[in-house]
């Protein structure tokens, strides 16, 4: 690509000459830009653990922290996941010990299906505790609630107070 350094016509026996332009354009990087924040804000939540799981409802309040915490899936047929490889109970704690370099301050998340025994997921929740991780919380899905002091509308409710 050539560059002309003085583009003008003659006039009266001078050239005159504009000075190289040298600025660049941002609006095509600002518009590149905004697409990929639009790109990611829609993948980033596709990117959560991929066991699927039917996670009971609850009002309990979000948990927050720092650090990425470690999730333990308890799907349908009772199988227990590490993040998304599938495990068995008893190595569950040597994972936990390699992953976590043995930190009891680990933050763990226990997900169990809905339609799981309680027991089965209390069994996960003691062997984690029983390894000596202090940090373990169960992941549940947040309820939707309703303005306080209006009623459901349903088949059996009656339309204006009657």
């Amino acid at each position: 690509m050539a560059f002309v350094r003085y583009a003008g016509r003659r006039r009266f026996g001078r050239v005159h000459t504009r000075p190289m332009m040298s600025d660049i354009n941002v609006t095509p990087m600002v518009d590149v830009m905004l697409v990929l924040l639009v790109v990611f804000m829609v993948t980033a939540p596709l990117l959560t653990v991929g066991v699927q799981v039917d996670l009971p409802r609850t009002k309990a309040s979000l948990l927050t922290g720092d650090d990425e915490p470690l999730t333990i899936t308890v799907d349908a047929e009772g199988r227990v996941f590490l993040q998304e490889t599938e495990l068995a109970l008893d190595t569950l704690n040597p994972r936990l010990v390699a992953i976590t370099g043995n930190n009891p301050d680990a933050r763990i998340f226990v997900r169990g299906d809905r339609a799981i025994d309680y027991g089965r997921v209390m069994e996960v929740m003691g062997t984690v505790n029983a390894a000596g991780y202090r940090r373990v919380a169960l992941i549940t899905e947040m309820s939707k609630r309703r303005p306080p002091g209006r009623a459901a509308k349903g088949p059996g409710t009656k339309k204006g107070g009657e």
